[in-house]
């Protein structure tokens, strides 16, 4: 049986070519407005929060630019797992997708240890 296109009608099961022209339109000319926001977020993984909540770390307004900032160099130096030092916190960072993986502070340092990263980020004092 042979099938008989309309130009720009959706095709059963798929996309027509007017939306995948579309489609293609929007991915030549980069991600989104609300895709590059949500690319800009940091977010905290669930062992993360309990760290900082566990060790009483609070992160203000300030802190987290000055993060979004250290992020934004480790990604232009191509960084995928960053140790980031700031005010005597250690934060490991997914730069990749923006996720803090874990935290500490100077009395967790113990053994002063970090595995699994590429990078190293060190914020100096406001």
């Amino acid at each position: 049986m042979n099938v008989i296109r309309v130009p720009g009608e959706a095709v059963a099961g798929g996309v027509g070519p007017a939306r995948a022209a579309g489609a293609a339109t929007r991915e030549a000319q980069g991600p989104s407005f609300q895709e590059e926001l949500r690319r800009s977020e940091i977010r905290f993984t669930r062992h993360a929060e309990e760290r900082l909540q566990k060790r009483s770390i609070s992160l203000g307004q300030e802190h987290m630019a000055r993060l979004e900032e250290a992020l934004r160099t480790a990604e232009s130096k191509g960084a995928v797992n960053s140790l980031v030092l700031m005010d005597g916190l250690a934060l490991v960072v997914n730069v990749t997708t923006r996720n803090v993986v874990t935290a500490c502070d100077q009395g967790a340092l113990r053994d002063g240890v970090f595995t699994n990263i590429d990078s190293a980020v060190i914020i100096r004092d406001a």
